[in-house]
């Protein structure tokens, strides 16, 4: 797998690219900086695949925007799958672990309620 580089998943790129520009609202990339970002983490992904260990069949890198997931085929050449992570910036965020939800009862020493 020593011939493989970002320019063997140029097919996959662009069609993700395409997506992106068509599809895609965009709050925090522009398209240049999400080809950026794309071109590093399938580099990342490549690595991570040419590293993985015994038993392992994919090689992954991501993003708070996009998921690159390299698997094993029965090729030669691995499978690449770029998918967008649904992500919004007006997405609430979770409580802390340490705040409990209101309504549940608080367990006793015994460790019922």
């Amino acid at each position: 797998m020593g011939g493989v580089t970002a320019r063997t998943f140029a097919k996959e790129i662009k069609a993700a690219l395409k997506a992106y520009d068509h599809h895609v609202v965009a709050l925090g990339k522009s398209n240049e900086e999400f080809k950026a970002a794309l071109d590093s983490l399938v580099a990342k992904a490549i690595d991570a695949y040419q590293r993985r260990g015994e038993g392992m069949r994919h090689g992954i890198a991501l993003d708070k925007e996009i998921t690159v997931i390299l698997s094993q085929s029965d090729e030669e050449r691995p499978l690449c799958g770029i998918y967008f992570n649904l992500h919004s910036p007006y997405h609430r965020r979770a409580l802390p672990k340490t705040v409990k939800p209101m309504g549940e009862p608080e367990a006793g020493p015994g460790g019922s309620p």
